[in-house]
């Protein structure tokens, strides 16, 4: 197990390493690894913008071409789709985000890529507040008029949205608020 932290240890700047121990060695190996993928996605949009696609429109369905390879395993929703129920991205060319959730026992990963609006990160943490959602983590990249959030949030006990498809759901929900209270429409 030494030589495995030793090695781990070798390819990571010293500053993610506080001290000797297993944890922090791990601990600073999964903060490398979150500012590399960051710096990867930030690097590939960067390369997009300098040749950008001809149905590039701003909009959320575009949004792969900005942020290529996100999304795993992508649940689409549209506003005319009161069941919630998911879609492929071929049949939402016009939903207001891209959002994916994973969630392990008490805690979930939220992927979302939607058009930015004035504000709309604070409204965000404030719903996912009113929902009993915790944030713990959160990167925030922009590109043009996208942005990607990636939020790890603590799912509380008391919380009622017992599955990802309920997270996405409410996710979605509160994003078309924002929108229509900012007066944009994608739809």
């Amino acid at each position: 197990m030494n030589d495995y932290l030793s090695v781990l240890r070798s390819l990571m700047p010293p500053s993610y390493v506080q001290r000797s121990d297993q944890a922090s060695i791990v601990g600073g190996a999964i903060n490398f690894l979150k500012e590399l993928e960051q710096l990867q996605q930030s690097l590939e949009s960067q390369k997009r913008l300098r040749k950008p696609p001809a149905d590039s429109a701003g909009s959320p369905a575009s949004a792969g071409s900005h942020f290529p390879n996100l999304f795993t395993f992508p649940h689409y929703y549209t506003n005319n789709n009161s069941a919630g129920s998911t879609q492929s991205m071929a049949e939402d060319r016009s939903g207001v985000a891209n959002i994916e959730v994973t969630k392990v026992e008490s805690h979930a990963s939220v992927k979302i890529v939607s058009k930015r609006r004035p504000k709309q990160l604070l409204r965000m943490a404030v719903e996912f507040q009113k929902l009993r959602l915790t944030i713990l983590h959160l990167t925030v990249t922009t590109v043009d008029r996208m942005v990607h959030y990636s939020f790890s949030v603590k799912v509380e006990e008391d919380c009622q949205l017992t599955s990802v498809d309920d997270i996405s759901m409410a996710v979605y929900q509160v994003l078309d608020r924002i929108n229509e209270e900012s007066g944009g429409s994608d739809h």
